[in-house]
């Protein structure tokens, strides 16, 4: 199939290389343009733990001042590539929730009962609310935000057999710039993602099992 991925970069890179490994054709069209924010206010210490719902969290560190500061605190992240990302960046206690935000609030529920200090959610401009933990306080911090894309590339327009959504706002940007087509399958991440799309009326839109890529992929290419 020839597919089209709206993922942001560098992320779409990988996605890529493992649709092309399976047999597609790719053409990549990052719906969203990640901008880190260096000087965030993360506020005054210490922290519990931090937690972390995309990669971009963890990548928007890479040129923070207070970087050092967070990398001998235990940390969780939503899925498997946020957590990989973490351990790259020089995170040694890390683990993953290998869900969603509610699987990761409830984790750190668990790990961090009775903590004394506030945990660091390490967030983007634009979600779909802020992370609460029962019975923790979590600091939100605004540490990247995303700018969506104003057209779709000319390789976009022509023959598509399938488009990758991974999230609501990639979705949104993609239906601004005119991407609804018919006969074309859309894969999402989410409920949350396929949302839009259902009320434009695509003609196929397929949800993952679970909101990881692993499961994304596995509905454009089964296993046997």
């Amino acid at each position: 199939m020839r597919l089209l991925v709206t993922r942001p970069e560098p992320d779409n890179a990988r996605t890529a290389a493992a649709l092309r490994a399976a047999g597609h054709e790719v053409v990549l069209a990052p719906m969203l343009r990640i901008e880190m924010l260096p000087d965030a206010d993360l506020g005054p210490p210490p922290w519990s733990g931090i937690l972390i719902t995309s990669a971009n969290g963890v990548r928007a560190l890479a040129g923070h001042r207070r970087r050092d500061e967070l990398l001998s605190l235990p940390l969780l992240a939503v899925g498997r590539s946020s957590a990989e990302e973490a351990r790259a960046a020089g995170f040694a206690d890390v683990t993953s929730a290998d869900g969603d935000a509610r699987d990761l609030a409830r984790l750190a529920a668990q790990r961090f009962a009775g903590a004394p200090h506030p945990l660091l959610y390490l967030a983007g401009e634009d979600r779909s609310g802020d992370l609460a933990v029962p019975g923790l306080t979590v600091r939100t911090v605004v540490i990247y935000r995303a700018a969506a894309a104003d057209r779709l590339p000319p390789a976009a327009r022509e023959r598509i057999d399938g488009v990758l959504h991974f999230s609501r706002r990639s979705v949104e940007a993609y239906l601004a710039c005119g991407g609804i087509v018919a006969g074309v399958a859309h894969y999402c991440l989410s409920e949350r993602a396929a949302g839009p799309l259902k009320a434009a009326g695509a003609d196929s839109v397929l949800v993952a099992q679970r909101p990881d890529e692993a499961s994304l992929l596995a509905l454009v290419t089964p296993k046997p």
